[in-house]
C-alpha cells in the first residue's frame, strides 16, 4: 500500500479576485500589473496579520488560507477597506475592486497545497460577490454570524459548477458602512436545507428602486417616484405576481447583479433604471432583465421636459407598466414551448394560447381556443382564463360583425371573471367593448371608465374609450383616447386597428392631412384592413388628391372585391347622419373612377 503523503484538516478559505484586471490591461498592461502587485501585497499583509497564509497565486486571483472563520472575515474587511481607500486616491480608469468569497470545510493538504470540494466553493462563492465585496458559505456564517458586526444578505441556494449539493450563499458586509449594502439576513426569506424548486404559477417581477443623478433637487425623489408607480402598475396588470417594495427597495446597490437579486427575491424579472436630471430635462433608462439567464428582455430611454413632477411620473410609469406587461408576456409565452404539452400549467396554457392569437391566422386562433379550453376544463374558476376566453370570443365577433352569440359568450366569460376578481381591469373592458359591439356606446362608457380607473395602463381599454366617444358622436373628445394608446402601446399587434380608429376620428373632425396620415400608418401594419384604406380614399378625395384617391380606390377593389357599404352603416355611431357622411366622401371617389 502506498503511503499517504497528505492530510486532512478543517480550514477556510478565502478565495480572492481582482475585479476587471483584463480591462486594465488592455488600458496600460505595465500599470495593470504594478497596480495588482500593490493590491496583491495589501492582501498578503492583511491576511498575515489576522493569522492567515496566502496560497495559489495565479493570474489575478488569489486563495488564502486561515484556521479560524471569524479572523477570516475581520481579515477580508481589512484588505477590502486599505484597497478601496488606495482605488480612491487611484485615476478612476485605473481602479482595481477585489471581490471575495469565503468558505469552511473539510480540505487535503498536501506540500502547503490545499485541495478539496471546499476549496472549489471558495472559488465559485467570490463570483457572487459584488464588487469590493464579500459572499460567504452558510457553513462559514453559522461560525461567524453571533461573533461579529457584520450584517448578511441571505441570496438562496444555487448549484454551482461541479458541486455535487446545493451551497446557500450570503453577502457579507461590515456593520457600520457595509450595512446599506447588505440588508438584514432576517428581513430576507430564509432557504431551506433543500435546493429550491422552481416555483409554481407565474412568474414574479421585481421592480429595484431607480438611481437618480444629476443637478435638479428632485431627481433622486422622482426617481423613487417612478419605481414606485411601476410596481403600483404592474400590481394592476392581474396576471404577475409582484415583489413588494420592502423587499425589493432593499436593493439599491444592484451591484450584486440581477441574477443574484432575483434568487433573492424569488423573481424571474427584475426592472431597474437611471434617472438623469440636468437643465429642466430628464433622461430615464429603463430595462427589463430575466434573472434565470441573465438575458436583457428590454431595455428603452425616455427623455421629457421636466415640468409637473407628478404629471411625470405617471405618464413615464403608465408607459413602463404597458411595455413591462407585454414584454414578460411575450417572454413567457415563448418560454412554454420549453414545456411538454401536458406538464404545461394553467397559465402556460394561457400564454401558449396567447402566442396562436398573436399570429392572427385562421388555424392559429383555432388552436388557440383549445389551448383556453383545456385550461378551462384544468380550472373553470381562473379569472385569467376566463378574460382569455372573454377575449377570444370578442376577436371572433369583431371579424364577423358583431356575431350575436359570441357577444354573448363574451359577456358570461367576462362577468364570471369579474366574480372571481372584482379588481381586474380585463373584464370592465370586454365589456365595454361588446356594449359597443352592440350599438351601446353609453353603457360601453360606464365599463371602459372601471376599467381604465383599476389600470390606467390598460391600452385596451383606452382605445375602447375612444370608440365609445367617437360614436357618440365626440371624434374631438375620442382623439386623446387614441394617442393615449399610441404612447402607452407603440408595438400593439393590434394596434392597426386603434389607427384606424384613430383615422375616422380625424375624419370626422375634417382633418384631412391628419386623416391619410394615421390612415397610412394603419395600412402599413395590416395592409389588409378595408376601414382604414376606406378613410383613407375619403379624406384623399376631400383633400382634391384625385389621383391619389383613384389609385388607392383601385387598390381597394382588388382586395375587398365583395365590400358592400353595409359595413360602414352597421359601424353604430348614435347618428346615422355619420354613417353617411364617411360613406359620401368614399362615393366620391367611386364617381371619378
Amino acid at each position: 500500500m502506498a503511503e499517504r503523503n497528505y492530510t486532512r484538516q478543517l480550514a477556510t478559505i478565502i478565495s480572492i479576485d481582482a475585479v476587471g484586471f483584463s480591462r486594465l490591461m488592455g488600458i496600460d498592461d505595465e500599470r495593470a500589473v504594478a497596480a495588482f502587485e500593490e493590491r496583491r501585497d495589501i492582501i498578503t499583509d492583511s491576511c498575515g496579520a489576522f493569522g492567515g497564509r496566502t496560497f495559489g497565486v495565479a493570474g489575478d486571483s488569489i486563495m488564502a488560507e486561515f484556521g479560524n472563520p471569524i479572523e477570516a472575515l475581520r481579515a477580508a474587511f481589512d484588505f477590502q477597506d486599505r484597497i478601496m481607500a488606495l482605488n480612491a486616491s487611484a485615476a478612476e480608469e485605473m481602479r482595481m475592486p477585489f471581490r471575495a468569497g469565503i468558505n469552511t470545510g473539510d480540505v487535503i493538504v498536501r506540500e502547503g497545497r490545499l485541495y478539496g470540494d471546499d476549496v472549489n466553493i471558495a472559488a465559485r462563492l467570490q463570483e457572487f460577490a459584488p464588487h469590493d465585496g464579500l459572499a460567504i458559505s452558510e457553513t462559514t456564517w453559522h461560525h461567524v454570524k453571533d461573533k461579529t458586526a457584520a450584517v448578511f444578505t441571505d441570496l438562496g441556494e444555487f448549484m454551482l459548477k461541479n458541486i455535487a449539493l446545493p451551497v446557500r450563499v450570503l453577502i457579507a458586509g461590515r456593520g457600520g458602512n457595509g450595512a446599506a449594502m447588505a440588508a438584514p439576513l432576517a428581513a430576507m426569506s430564509t432557504a431551506s436545507g433543500h435546493y429550491k424548486p422552481v416555483p409554481k404559477g407565474p412568474p414574479a417581477i421585481a421592480v429595484l428602486p431607480f438611481q437618480g443623478e444629476g443637478s435638479e433637487p428632485d431627481v433622486g425623489y422622482m426617481a423613487d417616484g417612478v419605481a414606485e408607480d411601476i410596481i403600483y402598475g404592474l400590481s394592476n396588470t392581474r396576471w404577475l405576481s409582484v415583489i413588494a417594495k420592502g423587499s425589493s427597495f432593499q436593493f439599491r446597490d444592484d451591484s450584486l447583479g440581477t441574477r443574484l437579486i432575483g434568487n433573492a427575491l424569488g423573481a424571474r424579472y427584475i426592472v431597474s433604471g437611471t434617472l438623469t436630471g440636468l437643465g429642466g430635462q430628464i433622461r430615464l433608462n429603463a430595462s427589463l432583465t430575466d434573472t434565470s439567464n441573465g438575458r436583457l428582455v428590454w431595455s428603452q430611454r425616455f427623455d421629457r421636459d421636466l415640468v409637473d413632477i407628478f404629471s411625470l411620473r405617471d405618464q413615464i410609469g403608465s408607459e413602463i407598466v404597458s411595455i413591462l406587461d407585454k414584454e414578460v408576456d411575450r417572454a413567457e409565452q415563448v418560454r412554454t414551448f420549453q414545456v411538454p404539452w401536458e406538464s404545461l400549467e394553467t397559465w402556460q396554457l394561457v400564454r401558449r394560447g396567447r402566442w396562436h392569437m398573436n399570429r392572427r391566422t385562421r388555424k392559429d386562433t383555432e388552436i388557440a381556443l383549445e389551448f383556453f379550453d383545456k385550461a378551462h376544463r384544468e380550472d373553470p374558476n381562473s379569472s385569467a382564463v376566463l378574460n382569455e376566453l372573454a377575449w377570444w370570443y370578442f376577436w371572433r365577433a369583431w371579424l364577423r360583425f358583431g356575431d350575436s352569440d359570441d357577444l354573448d359568450k363574451v359577456e358570461a366569460f367576462a362577468r364570471k371573471a369579474l366574480l372571481m376578481d372584482s379588481l381586474d381591469a380585463r373584464p370592465h373592458a370586454y365589456l365595454g367593448a361588446a356594449d359597443i359591439m352592440r350599438g351601446l356606446p353609453a353603457s360601453a362608457a360606464e365599463h371602459l371608465i372601471e376599467a381604465i380607473h383599476i389600470n390606467p395602463s390598460f391600452a385596451f381599454a383606452r382605445s375602447a374609450m375612444g370608440s365609445a366617444r367617437l360614436l357618440l358622436g365626440d371624434a374631438a373628445g375620442a382623439i386623446p383616447f387614441f394617442l393615449d394608446t399610441e404612447r402607452l402601446s407603440p408595438f400593439d399587434l393590434y394596434r392597426f386597428h386603434n389607427l384606424g380608429e384613430l383615422a375616422a376620428a380625424y375624419c370626422l373632425v375634417e382633418d384631412w392631412p391628419a386623416a391619410i396620415a394615421v390612415a397610412d400608418r394603419s395600412l402599413n401594419l395590416s395592409p389588409g384592413y378595408f376601414y382604414a384604406r376606406f378613410l383613407k380614399i375619403g379624406a384623399l378625395m376631400r383633400s382634391g388628391r384625385r389621383d391619389e384617391a383613384r389609385r388607392e380606390l383601385a387598390i381597394f377593389a382588388t382586395r375587398h372585391p365583395d365590400f358592400s357599404e353595409q359595413r360602414i352603416r352597421w359601424i353604430p355611431f348614435a347618428d346615422p347622419a355619420k354613417n353617411k357622411f364617411l360613406i359620401a366622401n368614399f362615393d366620391l371617389a367611386k364617381s371619378i373612377a
